[in-house]
């Protein structure tokens, strides 16, 4: 019986000292161009070969662009299980319909945070007045136990995420998660994600709480910055900041403004069979998924 108590007490003590710690940067990624869907040109900033240094996270991807040709054929019928997608919309509009019936348009600022669960057939197609699109899209694993649960799409407009703007002048956009006593919308997810869309003047520095125990990376939209106390080379746009272990963060914007989007959740530690849009946790499950595709017996709830 004394086991269990001293490797509490060895987690107890590693979350102490955490919790004094600043992140420090693990590594910084460029994304890879490639093509997805019926041909959209899109950032690869994250993917397959990243289980284990990510978890929980799967996928980031970056699309759009100011070509209609190569945004406008869209991403057509395809289905996922086993995860969580996360569209946001930068520039242009993103129109979708799936095998439940349901259908709407993702606007300029909104979000559509769609739990596949057991599985969901959907398509997804941006589309722009101006003849730009821009957006992002992050993939978050399931636990085990949800990754049979009934489908369900969280859609949120711009206007119902609350911005904080620090004395600094900093404005903090806070999609899920808290900054200063303020938590954004999106909550009840297992992996209790953190994802901030953030802007700093030039100049302008933040120290931002993280949990200790979460993964933690930032990816930058807009401008250069610096992204550590320890590391005074500034890092540019489009590129992934990953973090190690620790409680806060500190960013700051040097000869321009910076804009970038901060995300944290709690690893799973389980392991991943993945294929394509389906990700499970054994090769077993994953060969079902796809031959139920095929039988037409994908779909567990309609």
């Amino acid at each position: 019986m004394l086991y269990p108590i001293l490797y509490q007490q060895f987690n107890n003590s590693l979350l102490g000292v955490l919790m004094r710690e600043e992140r420090s940067i693990q590594s910084i990624k460029k994304p890879r161009t490639a093509l997805e869907g019926a041909g959209v040109k899109i950032a690869r900033v994250f993917g397959f070969a990243d289980t284990k240094l990510m978890d929980p996270f799967l996928l980031l991807d970056e699309f759009g662009s100011e070509k209609p040709s190569e945004f406008e054929k869209g991403f057509p019928w395809h289905p996922h299980r086993g995860i969580e997608t996360i569209t946001y919309m930068f520039e242009g509009k993103a129109r979708h319909r799936d095998s439940t019936g349901g259908k709407g348009v993702i606007e300029p600022g909104a979000i559509q945070w769609m739990t596949a669960g057991s599985g969901i057939i959907h398509e997804e197609m941006p589309e722009s007045d101006t003849g730009t699109v821009r957006g992002l899209q992050l993939w978050l694993n399931l636990p085990a136990k949800e990754k049979m649960t009934p489908p369900k799409y969280r859609g949120y407009k711009a206007s119902e995420f609350p911005e904080v703007t620090t004395s600094e002048g900093a404005r903090i956009k806070i999609i899920a998660g808290s900054v200063n006593g303020v938590r954004g919308p999106i909550r009840g997810i297992k992996t209790e994600p953190e994802y901030l869309d953030i802007f700093l003047p030039e100049g302008c520095e933040i120290t931002h709480s993280t949990n200790p125990l979460h993964k933690v990376f930032a990816y930058i939209m807009e401008g250069s910055g610096t992204f550590s106390s320890d590391n005074d080379m500034p890092i540019e746009s489009q590129s992934l900041v990953l973090y190690k272990s620790g409680s806060y963060v500190t960013i700051r914007a040097e000869d321009s403004s910076l804009r970038f989007v901060l995300v944290s959740a709690m690893p799973l530690g389980e392991p991943i069979a993945w294929q394509g849009p389906i990700v499970m946790n054994t090769e077993k499950e994953l060969q079902t998924a796809f031959r139920e595709y095929r039988e037409g017996t994908f779909i567990k709830h309609t």
